[in-house]
């Protein structure tokens, strides 16, 4: 069943979606794309005469009530997005009575489900080399669905628009799917589009492919960069980790970020690249700061010699040219992860010089997605979104997918009821 061939009049629907917005010391929203994501999905089941009971996470509260991590600071903003009221309800697991009163074309925000434990089914104060462990985590398993049973509860139908959670067996985005009929559970347009994009990098790939990965570390990444290595043609690896391949190779790098114990890890993927035949494109030079701080004192340096208490923290003019090169001539392109502390305006040159060879790429018929958290925050703080294929709302889930990992949040919509 597709969102497209549902009609949703009279019924209510329960929708997971990813509002895991940033907020700012006073609580307002700092980048609002996640909420006008979903806007297509939740404005079809209203449209259709629907009732519309919307569920998130928030950050990470694991498993406690955390004010600051409160979904009642979105409402307002959800309701004018929707062009609606919306009610919300202040606990998740006790919404029944307001989810039965909602009437067609009503609103109900559930507040933050990680304020439970269920919610993610992992055991709470308990270490792994416990004894105990593994029992205590048979028990939240229980505890789990019994809590998905109790979303599921408040509505006909269940629609999972979330793709940045997709990638977690989590009690809102997987196991709700259970207490569902195989007609009655769908994937939303944004989880449509996601799965698309996604298909379109590993499945109909235009050559050449070039992929930039950025981010502080080697670690985080090494998956999909060992996954993108059977694929691509250009690889390029910028950001934090440009300095622990720099040390890897002899290099000084002053104060910079560095995974000591990813020395030899960063040696193999130079050798591996060099194996398959892949171009491999790492940062020459950069730009460092005597401070990590915007307006800080600055220097274009080689990332081989940084001096004593400087830091690395954009690409310089050199690496940047190299960069754009390398993407203005792709045909496929995915970016994750910026190319230097953009948050600073002082060190977003690099990340700039990234997003600009993208967009000529695109329009010159190149097929890009954006993804993770830092670069849709890049492509957006650029102004360039609307400039782009396509921006992936996922982060972990996308890079999982890309890894060709199945992801739980589809595989419970594509199975049948349990």
């Amino acid at each position: 069943m597709t969102i497209d061939q549902y009609n949703f009049a009279g019924k209510k629907a329960i929708v997971r979606v990813d509002f895991n917005v940033p907020l700012d010391e006073n609580g307002n929203i700092t980048d609002d794309t996640r909420i006008r994501g979903a806007l297509p999905t939740l404005k079809k089941i209203l449209n259709d005469g629907g009732s519309l009971i919307i569920m998130s996470h928030m950050g990470k509260p694991k498993g406690k009530v955390n004010a600051k991590l409160s979904l009642s600071q979105i409402k307002d903003a959800v309701a004018k997005a929707l062009g609606t009221e919306v009610e919300f309800a202040e606990d998740c697991a006790k919404a029944a009575d307001q989810a039965k009163a909602l009437k067609p074309g009503q609103v109900l925000l559930l507040e933050n489900l990680r304020f439970y434990p269920e919610e993610e089914g992992k055991p709470v104060g308990i270490d792994k080399a416990d004894p105990a462990y593994d029992a205590a985590k048979k028990e939240m398993k229980e505890r789990q669905k019994e809590f998905a049973k109790t979303l599921a509860s408040y509505a006909d139908v269940y629609v999972n628009d979330a793709f940045g959670t997709a990638h977690r067996r989590h009690a809102s985005t997987a196991v709700i799917a259970d207490y569902f009929d195989a007609d009655d559970k769908m994937l939303g347009y944004l989880m449509e589009k996601e799965v698309k994009a996604v298909d379109n990098i590993l499945s109909d790939i235009k050559r050449p492919f070039t992929a930039i990965m950025g981010g502080s570390k080697v670690s985080t990444k090494i998956g999909i960069i060992e996954n993108l290595m059977e694929k691509v043609d250009n690889l390029i690896l910028c950001g934090g980790m440009t300095y622990t391949f720099a040390k890897a190779l002899g290099g000084n790098i002053g104060k910079s970020i560095c995974e000591e114990d990813k020395l030899d890890l960063a040696l193999d993927i130079i050798e591996k690249a060099k194996q398959k035949g892949v171009n491999l494109v790492l940062g020459t030079d950069c730009v460092a700061g005597d401070d990590f701080k915007d307006g800080c004192n600055t220097q274009v340096c080689s990332v081989m010699e940084i001096p004593e208490g400087w830091e690395g923290m954009d690409a310089g003019p050199d690496s940047r040219k190299a960069f754009a090169d390398v993407i203005k001539n792709a045909k496929t392109i995915l970016w994750n992860g910026p190319a230097g502390v953009f948050e600073f305006d002082t060190f977003t040159g690099g990340s700039r010089a990234i997003a600009d060879a993208i967009v000529e790429a695109t329009e010159n018929g190149a097929f890009s997605l954006i993804g993770g958290g830092d670069s849709v925050a890049c492509i957006n703080k650029f102004g360039l979104a609307d400039k782009v294929s396509y921006v992936s709302t996922g982060g972990g889930a996308l890079l999982e997918a890309i890894e060709g990992k199945e992801l739980p949040g589809i595989a419970a919509i594509r199975g049948s009821k349990k």
